[in-house]
């Protein structure tokens, strides 16, 4: 007779927490890289993406909302000061936006879109276990992901050559 395996609450509370505040960091850059890009192509594929992790934000806070988790309001400013500081890095010039900004904000969005892939797989494999994780839902949210990571990799290949080559 097979046992139903019981989800560790405490443990999971902690990585939709975790994963939260790296939603902060990847929504606060998002934005910054679709303002700085405005009216060019890569703002125009980077303001459907900044909806996108916006909506998938609000995904994760429901989904906690369901477990009864709240967020960690210290991971969640921790996380909004870390993408602040992060625009204090000089990327070859003195001031405003350079080629080099854009193709390093392109790769931190990157690694962010990854973490959240990553996210609703692991979701995925305990969702046959747990009621309350909605497995269609997830393999759509996954899906998104992907789709994101595939933009914003096309936008972070064309950075790329034109930070480096003149």
């Amino acid at each position: 007779m097979g046992t139903v395996a019981e989800v560790n609450e405490k443990n999971l509370r902690i990585y939709l927490q975790d994963h939260l505040a790296g939603s902060t960091t990847g929504l606060e850059l998002a934005r910054r890289i679709r303002g700085e890009n405005e009216g060019n192509e890569y703002g125009d594929a980077i303001a459907a993406v900044a909806d996108d992790i916006d909506a998938d934000r609000r995904a994760l806070q429901a989904l906690m909302e369901d477990f009864g988790f709240g967020p960690d309001k210290l991971k969640n400013i921790g996380a909004w000061t870390v993408e602040k500081a992060g625009r204090l890095k000089l990327n070859g010039q003195i001031t405003g936006y350079s080629p080099l900004s854009r193709m390093e904000e392109l790769e931190g969005l990157l690694t962010g879109i990854t973490g959240k892939q990553a996210l609703w797989t692991a979701l995925l494999q305990i969702a046959p276990d747990e009621p309350r994780l909605d497995a269609a839902r997830l393999e759509h949210l996954r899906e998104r992901a992907a789709a994101q990571r595939e933009t914003v990799e096309g936008l972070r290949e064309k950075a790329a050559r034109e930070a480096f080559l003149a």
